[in-house]
This record gives structure tokens, C-alpha cells and sequence, in this order.
């Protein structure tokens, strides 16, 4: 009867009840949306690369040679001689290295110069390898692997053609047009930057920087922006990186991939905390709407309290009408809100994907926003608590 009562009596005030539902609607939305994306960029950001024990650049800040090597944001400040790649991995304590080569693009793509290593070391989330969907990996000199996001985007497929430009903007006044690359292998999607790379040998870096006759002496590379670094035992990590990091020759930098990203995640956390103050006070503002709104309805509902008191219904009635309405109108938005994230999500999954790189799970069944659905709630029955208070004073009043 309660819950009857409650549907009739919201009906009854339709217009107010829409306003207000709409006003829930769009700050649950913003306070669902805000911790779901930072959620889920979190762990894109942690589950980009797996199972490294180093990475080593010039020397540069921790977080700079992080995000140039692994996420392709920023510029390297400069590279490292091919030498010195050289000695540390044939260093006794080293299983695997990755080179990496970076500068150019294609398209709005980073380019990455490497050797087969990378997609035979590299892993991702849980230790995940790299797949293809088409394809293999390098075989001749100018040959291009692209991630899976890069071959959407381009529409490409294996036998295309790609020609690289100098730098990584848009457009580039330099253009590698006369060594041209064939698409020869498509990555699977990851969810990582990788998806939006663009692969090439490290040989082919130097040859479409060199004029004339190319040879084979001279494809070996003079110099790498960086290298990953995989141990036999990370006993020896620490010691290792002290010995990068104090070497003579060339200034080196060694870091723990985990250890800068705990940085990173400390350097956002000042960003993290004004957007949940930001969609707080939102969902606030919705609250104490909700709570005038129910305010103003006490005097229009005065015959409806005498009605009810004449045919025997007691005080708490009225303040238990109350919070059910509230608490009605409190799960309708977050039901509303859910929805309408998810549809949002599904909708430009793809494209965050394809532009940022960026893989955003639509699930929204997760533990921190079923919290967020139950503080909602409670948050609501606190707030109707003072309109209930008010109606079942009236109610008193009324003989």
C-alpha cells in the first residue's frame, strides 16, 4: 500500500518529480562517470606494461622516460649510444632487452623502431604476449607491424603501403617517401599504447634517414631512444640499476617501471581529488533540490496528511511516504544514470580507444560503484529525513 501511495502521490507532482529526477540523473551520471573513467584509466595506465624489470634512457626525469617509452607521450630529452645498449645487455644478469626508436610518425601514429624482441618479450596486463590478427613480424627491412587500433583507424591491410614523416605531429615537412614500407603484420587489440602504434625495424629507421646507396654496415643504428630491460633474477635489479646509473661513459637512467608509476599516480592524485569534489558537490546541489522539492510539496499535501489521519494512518505514515518517495525518486536516477554511462561508454569505447589509447571497460558492475550506488542512498534517505521530520509534525497537528 505504501509503495502504491508513494507511485500516485509522485505521479500527482509529475512535473516537479521529472525536474528533480532529471537534476539526480545528470549528477550521478558525473559522479558514476568520473570515478569509472579514472578507475579505468588506472588500471590501462598500470596494465600497459608487464613483466619489466627496467627501463633505461638518457638521463631525464623518472616520470618523462616513463611515458615517453611506454605510454608515446612526451619527447626524449636525447638518446643513447647503440654501444652502450650493447655492453649492458650483454651484461650476465640480463634475459632480454627491447631497443626502442622514436621520432617519427605516420599519420598522427607514433612510429616505434625496434627488433623482433619486442614481440617476443613484451607483455602487457597479466602477463599477457602480443598476438596477431594478421600477419607476422619483421622479416625484410621495410616492414611495418601496426597496432590494432592504428590498422582501424587507416584502414589498412597487409600489403599496403606506408610512408613515414620526421617528427610526431600531424603534418610534417619532412616525408620518408622514398623508401616506402609494406604493411606486413596487425597486432591484436591490447588496450595499450601499442594498439596505436605504428612498428618498424630499427633498420629501417636508419635507412630512411640516409641518402644514396644504403648498405648493410651502415643499418646498424649509431644510437636508441631507449631500451626494456627483462632480468634472470631481480635479486640483481637494484644493482644493476645502480650501475646504469652511475656509469662513467654516458649519462644513463635506470627505473623501476612500477616505481615511476606509483609516482605518477601520487603527482595525480591533487587532479583525482578536485574531480570527485567537483561531481560531490554536483550530486550536493541534486540533494538539496530534491529536499526543497519535498519541502514545498508539505502545504500542497496538508489534505492529503488530514485524509490520511482521518482514516486512522499514524504520524510515521507520513514520514515513512516520505522517504519511500524519496528514495523512489533516488533509485529511478541511479538506474536512469547507469544507463545512460553505459550507453555512453559503448558508444565511444571505440573512438577513446583509436585516439587516446585508452581501454574503457562499459561494465559497470564493479565494488566502488555499487559503494557509490549505496552511499547514493543513504545519502538520500539523510537529506529526505528533514521534509519526513516536517510531514510528520503536520500529520501530529491534525486531529
Amino acid at each position: 500500500m505504501l509503495l502504491k501511495l508513494a507511485l500516485q502521490s509522485l505521479l500527482d507532482r509529475k512535473n516537479s518529480v521529472a525536474l528533480t529526477c532529471i537534476a539526480m540523473t545528470i549528477s550521478i551520471f558525473v559522479l558514476l562517470g568520473v570515478e569509472h573513467i579514472r578507475k579505468e584509466s588506472k588500471d590501462s595506465f598500470s596494465s600497459t606494461i608487464s613483466g619489466a624489470d627496467l627501463i633505461v634512457g638518457a638521463k631525464s626525469g623518472r616520470l618523462n622516460l616513463l611515458l615517453y617509452s611506454v605510454f608515446r607521450l612526451g619527447s626524449p630529452v636525447n638518446n643513447i649510444s647503440w654501444r652502450s645498449y650493447q655492453d649492458i645487455a650483454a651484461n650476465t644478469n640480463v634475459a632480454w632487452t627491447i631497443p626502442i626508436s622514436l621520432g617519427d610518425s605516420h599519420k598522427g601514429f607514433r612510429v616505434l623502431g625496434t627488433t623482433n624482441d619486442y614481440f617476443k618479450h613484451l607483455r602487457y596486463g597479466k602477463k599477457k604476449s602480443l598476438n596477431f590478427n594478421q600477419g607476422n613480424q619483421f622479416e625484410a627491412v621495410f616492414d611495418v607491424v601496426l597496432g590494432a587500433g592504428a590498422a582501424a583507424s587507416l584502414n589498412y591491410q597487409l600489403g599496403d603501403p606506408v610512408v613515414l614523416t620526421h617528427g610526431i605531429g600531424d603534418t610534417s615537412f619532412t616525408v620518408h617517401d622514398k623508401h616506402p614500407f609494406t604493411v606486413t603484420g596487425i597486432l591484436a587489440p591490447t588496450g595499450t599504447p601499442v594498439d596505436q602504434t605504428v612498428h618498424v625495424k630499427l633498420e629501417g629507421i636508419e635507412a630512411i634517414h640516409q641518402d644514396g646507396n644504403i648498405t648493410g654496415n651502415q643499418l646498424q643504428p649509431s644510437s636508441i631512444t631507449a631500451f626494456i630491460v627483462g632480468l634472470k633474477s631481480r635479486i640483481a635489479t637494484f644493482r644493476l640499476q645502480r650501475e646504469i646509473n652511475e656509469l662513467q661513459r654516458e649519462p644513463l637512467m635506470a627505473i623501476l617501471p612500477g616505481v615511476a608509476l606509483s609516482e605518477l599516480w601520487r603527482m595525480m592524485a591533487v587532479f583525482e581529488s578536485t574531480l570527485h569534489l567537483i561531481s560531490s558537490m554536483v550530486f550536493v546541489a541534486a540533494l538539496l533540490g530534491l529536499a526543497a522539492v519535498m519541502a514545498a510539496s508539505i502545504r500542497e499535501r496538508k489534505k492529503e496528511s488530514q485524509l490520511l489521519r482521518i482514516i486512522g494512518a499514524p504520524p510515521s505514515f507520513l514520514f515513512i511516504l516520505f522517504q519511500i518517495e524519496a528514495l523512489l525518486i533516488s533509485v529511478v536516477s541511479i538506474l536512469l544514470a547507469s544507463t545512460l554511462l553505459y550507453a555512453s561508454l559503448t558508444i565511444a569505447q571505440k573512438l577513446i580507444s583509436t585516439q587516446v589509447g585508452l581501454h574503457l571497460s562499459s561494465n559497470l558492475f564493479t565494488y566502488n560503484s555499487f559503494i557509490i550506488a549505496l552511499s547514493i542512498v543513504s545519502a538520500t534517505v539523510l537529506v529526505a529525513a528533514l521534509p519526513a521530520f516536517l510531514a510528520y509534525h503536520q500529520a501530529k497537528a491534525v486531529k
